[in-house]
């Protein structure tokens, strides 16, 4: 038996349909009525009238750092093709193709190293001159201390 206040079964309830569209018509009025964003054209306020001048002292970057970064940028640009032929040869062996393509480097890393250490080792030592105005006094003591332990207690006694 079918109670008046019920909706009939497999019909939707009047009320929630109401409600529904309360809702529906309350979110198109917001969607009308507000706007999402606000552009503001104003233009910017100026912190200073004077147009800016090159600040005294060295650059941001000495020019050997420039000329070093254009050599590196154009050596990177190298290893393009390496990497094409890599990607060509899908079924290399990892470890192969980093032992063919490390020892080079490797080898070039190591000349380097070598070549720096015989430039620093053939350099001249600076002559050490030291200039004494007055009465001069050389005094040379040797001290032998021996400290044991976990807390250990220096004191030179001389």
């Amino acid at each position: 038996m079918q109670l008046p206040e019920q909706p009939v079964a497999g019909q939707p309830d009047p009320a929630i349909r109401r409600n529904a569209d309360q809702l529906m018509a309350a979110i198109n009025e917001i969607q009308v009525e507000e706007a999402t964003s606000y552009r503001d054209d104003t233009p910017l306020p100026a912190v200073g009238l004077t147009p800016p001048v090159p600040q005294p002292g060295p650059p941001p970057m000495s020019q050997w750092a420039i000329d070093s970064s254009g050599v590196l940028k154009g050596l990177s640009v190298a290893s393009l093709p390496v990497g094409v032929a890599v990607w060509l040869v899908g079924q290399v062996d990892p470890l192969t193709l980093g032992i063919i393509l490390g020892s080079p480097t490797a080898v070039a890393l190591a000349v380097a190293r070598l070549v720096a250490k015989v430039k620093d080792a053939n350099r001249d030592a600076q002559p050490v001159v030291q200039h004494y105005h007055g009465p001069v006094t050389h005094d040379e003591r040797t001290i032998n201390a021996d400290a044991r332990g976990v807390w250990a207690r220096t004191s030179n006694n001389l």
